[in-house]
């Protein structure tokens, strides 16, 4: 992966293509890992909408793999409160960021270890996922 420092709680690669490239090649490895897109929210665009101000390129999708979800929630039915998954794409220095939730990290403030597994499979396929970007335009 690319070796630029990000937060603790998310999983990161940088990529050297344009944004809409850089989301619609997330997309696709997300997908290979069983993961769908529920929502996706253009920040850049709202934010003009709503404040009238410019900034780079930022998107967030909501990603959702259903069978882990419905593994999660049957173990916890609060855990909606975490879920989906969000993956974030924004513009920085001539390319692009694309860091998820890392879950594994979000999981534990549940405390019950029944979702640890389930945890781990999705931050394992999240972090196939962003790796595979990372090797192809990082």
């Amino acid at each position: 992966m690319a070796k630029e420092p990000g937060p603790p709680y998310g999983i990161r690669a940088r990529l050297s293509v344009p944004l809409q490239q850089a989301e619609e090649q997330a997309i696709a490895a997300l997908k290979q890992e069983g993961f769908g897109i529920l929502t996706r929210i253009d920040v850049r665009q709202t934010m003009k909408e709503k404040k009238g101000v410019d900034m780079p390129g930022y998107v967030i999708l909501g990603a959702c793999n259903p069978g882990l979800a419905y593994q999660a929630l049957q173990e916890e039915q609060e855990l909606g409160i975490l879920l989906p998954c969000n993956v974030i794409l924004y513009e920085k220095e001539g390319g692009v960021v694309v860091s998820a939730m890392n879950p594994t990290v979000a999981l534990s403030m549940v405390r019950n270890a029944n979702l640890a597994e389930v945890a781990r499979e999705a931050q394992d396929r999240l972090q196939k996922a962003i790796e595979s970007l990372d090797r192809q335009f990082g």
